[in-house]
């Protein structure tokens, strides 16, 4: 059993529960098949196994160093990614006009949950310059795809997001970095830029031949001042090098890196503070960062957005497969370790047990089975809804993917990376004190997981994205379809002839119930300060009502394995399920009271109180 992570779990998702081979029907997939989904998944297993996982712990303990003029990895990086490259995954998704294998989104990422949970560090590298192609290819011209994009489907050039700046946080509002017109040529409206960016990941390093950065940026108004909020805040290509003929690289572009940042977790990619225009590398010309916008003036968080939300699911599966292979270690790990003896045999001249025999070992690792599995399923149904958004013939199921994909992407951002990680540390747990020491790689995986909270906006923030945006655009339908597809599984596992599903088909259907109730109570609330204070809480609640749904749907398709080899797995899954609904969703009551209630501890607290 690889304790990277589950190929069983994965197989079961995709093909069992999803029906991910079904996607070959459509036109946009039909030149593959479950052999070729099959191939790719286990060339994903050998790479992460044989060349991500090997140098995980090093990249710990050896992080990027800046000597002054470049940044310092350990080679295993440029190792590992350069066979990644040469494998052509990182154009697994991309279309074949751009040189891409044109997989389904839900293959890829199935297919990098091995690279998550094997090597986070690394593997984040591609996956950015991913994020950042994908965004070129899709609102950029033929001629900014083909100078920025294809190079970096290739993995030969590295790409980057710089949302953030030291006085502004995730307030990009307050952004101060300038962008004055400068002209066109061929790549579009050319301008130069000058501030500074913080926390921006992979933001330098000598990896590949160039990093293209997408840089957001205030276009100033007539009278040369910067416009306040989101006024005036664009999109612009920034490469570390600018292009020359084809592909290749000319002169260094005006970009300085400032310093790096160092993390708890995540210490193998680097993470940067960026000066743009400080005059460092472009003296002979005037100061200033040469950038090609891309969208339109002032459309720059729209165009963002892209790639925000992309990351944003992103995140929610590296906090997955963190918590995945954490769980996997701690099963291993019990099932090797003896201490101790049961209640009814007692005698210290008997011999110890494994631990796994002990029930409160049993109730850790069935938590981190709840979770892990529950959240790995969260994270594939939402890349099914965006194969689905692409490629599904009908107009209306295409619609209907995107409206649940945008409801639910605060979800799959926050809930993994909160009760995964609560997984993290419950693996630590069950190692006991070997948990917490470097010499086992579980207090690696927490930290490593302790970012994702914040990663890519907070969990507060996607709370109030969730309740203050999501739940009322396109006037309430995407939860009302939401509420549809709950209420169908609801039926379909209330008319099961198990011991089980019933029961859990009208905990659901109660859980539900409560939801749309306090749904209704916060459309009323006219204090909107009240309604975003308990935010947090309704989060909470919203997405163990998903999770339960998920996972009820999970036990359902479950009962379809009949195989001799399956029996354990498909009892392990319904154990799972149930205990997801007798301990976890439980605790759905209290939080939407809390929201329902407009518990307003928070607001009554004075700073000087503290």
């Amino acid at each position: 059993m690889s304790r990277i992570a589950s190929a069983r779990d994965i197989s079961f998702l995709l093909y069992d529960w999803l029906q991910t081979d079904g996607l070959c029907q459509r036109q946009l997939f039909a030149e593959h098949s479950r052999e070729t989904f099959d191939a790719v998944l286990r060339l994903c297993e050998q790479l992460a196994s044989e060349h991500f996982a090997p140098h995980n712990r090093k990249s710990d303990d050896n992080e990027p160093h800046f000597d002054g003029e470049r940044v310092i990895l350990i080679p295993e990086v440029k190792q590992a990614l350069d066979r990644f490259a040469e494998a052509g995954l990182c154009a697994m998704s991309a279309p074949e006009s751009l040189g891409g294998m044109q997989l389904p989104y839900t293959l890829e990422r199935a297919g990098f949950a091995w690279f998550l949970a094997a090597n986070v560090g690394t593997i984040s590298y591609p996956l950015l310059s991913m994020a950042n192609a994908n965004l070129i290819a899709r609102q950029g011209s033929q001629t900014q795809i083909d100078t920025f994009a294809r190079p970096q489907y290739e993995g030969r050039w590295h790409g980057t997001m710089c949302l953030s700046e030291p006085q502004a946080g995730s307030s990009l509002g307050d952004i101060r970095t300038r962008a004055e017109p400068d002209g066109e040529d061929e790549l579009g409206a050319r301008y130069r830029l000058r501030g500074n960016k913080m926390w921006i990941s992979a933001g330098d390093h000598e990896l590949g031949d160039n990093i293209v950065h997408l840089v957001l940026a205030k276009i100033p108004g007539e009278d040369g001042q910067l416009l306040p909020g989101s006024a005036g805040i664009s999109l612009f290509i920034v490469p570390k090098f600018l292009p020359a003929a084809a592909g290749s690289i000319g002169d260094r572009n005006d970009i300085a890196l400032a310093g790096l940042n160092h993390k708890l977790g995540h210490r193998g990619t680097s993470n940067c503070l960026l000066n743009f225009g400080e005059g460092r590398w472009l003296p002979q010309q005037a100061a200033g960062a040469i950038g090609w916008r891309i969208g339109a003036p002032g459309e720059g968080l729209k165009c963002m957005f892209q790639m925000m939300n992309e990351a944003r699911i992103g995140v929610g599966f590296g906090a997955i497969m963190l918590g995945y292979t954490g769980y996997l270690h701690a099963l291993d790990y019990a099932r090797l370790r003896p201490q101790g003896r049961p209640p009814d045999r007692r005698d210290p001249h008997g011999p110890q047990v494994p631990i796994i025999q002990h029930s409160d070992v049993r109730r850790m690792l069935l938590a981190q089975k709840a979770y892990v599995e529950g959240g790995l399923a969260l994270g594939l149904y939402s890349a099914r809804l965006i194969d689905d958004q692409l490629s599904h013939p009908q107009a209306s199921a295409r619609t209907e993917a995107g409206l649940l994909l945008e409801l639910l992407t605060p979800v799959v951002k926050a809930w993994p990376a909160q009760w995964c990680l609560a997984a993290n540390d419950l693996a630590i747990q069950v190692y006991g004190g070997a948990g917490y020491t470097r010499d086992y790689p579980v207090e690696q995986f927490w930290r490593d997981n302790r970012l994702n909270p914040i990663h890519e906006g907070t969990n507060g923030i996607q709370a109030l994205d969730l309740v203050g945006r999501k739940l009322t655009a396109h006037q309430g339908k995407a939860m009302a379809l939401l509420a549809a597809r709950i209420g169908a599984t609801v039926a379909q596992a209330g008319a099961a002839d198990d011991a089980d599903s019933p029961e859990q088909a009208s905990r659901l259907a109660e859980a539900l119930a409560r939801l749309l109730e306090v749904n209704a109570s916060l459309a009323g609330e006219p204090d909107g300060e009240r309604r975003l204070a308990n935010a947090q809480s309704y989060l909470l609640a919203f997405g163990h009502i998903v999770v339960a749904w998920i996972w009820l749907q999970q036990a359902l398709a479950a009962r379809g394995l009949r195989a001799e080899v399956d029996r354990d797995f498909a009892a392990g899954k319904r154990s799972a399920c149930r205990y997801f609904f007798r301990c976890e969703l439980t605790k759905v009551g209290r939080w939407l009271d809390l929201v329902a209630e407009g518990e307003d501890s928070a607001l009554r607290m004075q700073d000087a109180w503290f």
